[in-house]
């Protein structure tokens, strides 16, 4: 039912002049999703107060709920499309009066990490673009048949969100920075391996992908107690991210996952100064993906100890300085890191191995990441102490990568059982940080074990196929003496 509600949604979005890609239909979907999750949390929260016997206060006023002007019923529970607004009298109401509405929580919320300020910063970063208040009816109409109640109806849920997400990635332009595959980032919460307690921290979130998975990772860990449950939902997940229409599906996602109020920071990380990071900013475990080949200005350079343009070489240097001591570590970078020979390059992979302990890297194939061709490997590192070895796996899945053939699972099931003990294999081997290069830190990846299977025919295989084109010369040959 889900899945048919979805694709419902889609066709009508496909019908609206201001919606023409993936990014629109997902963004568009995602607030009024965000709507009907807050109605859902109401009544919930207002069923609790009732068996405690206390009031409860409505974040909502009575105007702006969705059982009041999206979604109306009649006494019998049923749809009230006398009292349900449409056309112009819909789309007028939701640009004029809801979003105004919505963004004015930001200035009224308690704190950045409660829902009242999430519904603030949403409302006050998209806006309807379904210009056609009948197709909107519709829109809404289909969202309403969606529900919250259960774990498991959030569970669904949260499955084909992600497929959006993931088709997005698919739709190229942009797409493909909201969405790092999901097995990827799975292998590299199971090698980081968060506990419970420790803080989580995505400083280029996106999509909240990774912070997502390390989610279902902990809440998957046995004999969990009330307060780790609690810890999971307010002490254990931090991201920031930049871009407006990712912040939001970063926030649906994560409450789509089970967070109810996300500590999502909208700012630009980079801006940070990162001399003014304390001791208590850091934290215990950091995963993200970067994004890559962006410029960046001179004054954000000057941000960084290390100068460069290159956005993801500044990131990584945040989270270096962001990371505790003894904390952990794995973030996705583009493979030419590991060689490039300008200055910026050579002193972060100096000073990757100097203040931490970079003890893998993971070499993922082109293909890896749907609509992008670049390669990228993964560096796993941990802070406070220098790099003594480095263990490196060469990640071939035997086929090509690509849309209709991603990474999956069993992919790197041979990845993360040999990293447990950076085990030897044709695709594993370790460098001691001795040999490396002292005047370049060259770490490219270099398969000392790898073997090579050239494919030798045998003097039958040359013989016969010496004959079969023989025969076509002489056919050949025969067919232009017919036309002489």
């Amino acid at each position: 039912m889900f899945e048919q509600a979805f694709r419902n949604i889609d066709d009508v979005l496909r019908k609206e002049a201001g919606c023409t890609t993936e990014l629109d239909y997902t963004e568009q979907t995602s607030w009024l999703l965000f709507l009907k999750y807050l109605e859902g949390l109401e009544v919930e929260r207002m069923a609790i107060a009732e068996l405690a016997g206390r009031n409860y206060e409505h974040i909502l006023d009575p105007e702006y709920r969705w059982q009041r002007w999206a979604a109306p019923k009649d006494a019998s529970g049923k749809p009230d499309h006398n009292v349900a607004l449409t056309g112009d009298d819909l789309r007028d109401f939701v640009n004029g009066k809801l979003f105004p509405y919505l963004h004015a929580f930001k200035q009224k919320a308690s704190g950045q990490n409660t829902i009242e300020y999430k519904i603030g910063e949403i409302f006050g970063e998209i806006k309807n673009r379904i210009q056609s208040g009948y197709n909107l009816r519709e829109i809404i109409e289909h969202i309403d048949e969606l529900q919250f109640r259960s774990q498991t109806h959030k569970h669904e849920l949260s499955h084909l969100y992600e497929a959006k997400i993931r088709n997005m990635g698919n739709a190229g332009r942009n797409g493909g920075e909201y969405y790092t595959p999901r097995p990827l980032i799975r292998a590299m919460v199971r090698v980081v391996a968060p506990r419970i307690g420790e803080r989580i921290y995505d400083g280029a979130c996106g999509s909240a992908g990774f912070l997502c998975e390390a989610f279902d990772y902990l809440k998957a860990q046995p004999n969990l107690s009330t307060a780790d449950l609690t810890t999971l939902q307010e002490r254990t997940f931090y991201g920031k991210e930049k871009k407006s229409l990712a912040y939001v599906i970063a926030i649906m996602n994560m409450i789509l996952h089970g967070i109810e109020a996300p500590d999502i920071a909208h700012t630009n990380t980079l801006a940070e100064n990162l001399a003014d990071v304390q001791e208590r900013d850091r934290l215990e475990v950091i995963l993200a993906n970067p994004p890559f080949g962006g410029k960046e200005r001179k004054e954000v350079q000057q941000n960084f100890p290390i100068k460069t343009g290159e956005t993801a070489f500044l990131f990584l240097q945040h989270f270096i300085k962001y990371l505790r001591a003894g904390g952990r570590a794995g973030i996705v970078i583009k493979n030419t890191f590991l060689s490039n020979t300008d200055n910026a390059s050579v002193s972060l992979r100096k000073k990757l191995l100097e203040e931490c302990n970079l003890h893998t890297v993971l070499d993922c194939p082109g293909g890896t990441f749907l609509g992008a061709g670049v390669k990228t490997v993964v560096l796993f590192f941990a802070r406070g102490a220098p790099t003594r070895k480095v263990w490196y796996y060469q990640l071939d899945p035997g086929r090509n990568l690509g849309k209709t053939n991603p990474l999956n699972d069993a992919d790197l099931a041979d990845f993360i059982e040999l990293q447990k003990t950076f085990a030897d294999s044709p695709k594993s081997w370790s460098v001691d940080a001795a040999t490396i290069d002292s005047a370049t830190f060259d770490l490219s990846v270099k398969n000392p074990n790898a073997v090579e299977t050239v494919q030798h025919r045998s003097p039958r295989e040359i013989l016969d196929e010496i004959a079969a084109l023989d025969a076509e010369s002489a056919r050949v040959l025969e067919k232009v003496r017919a036309l002489v």
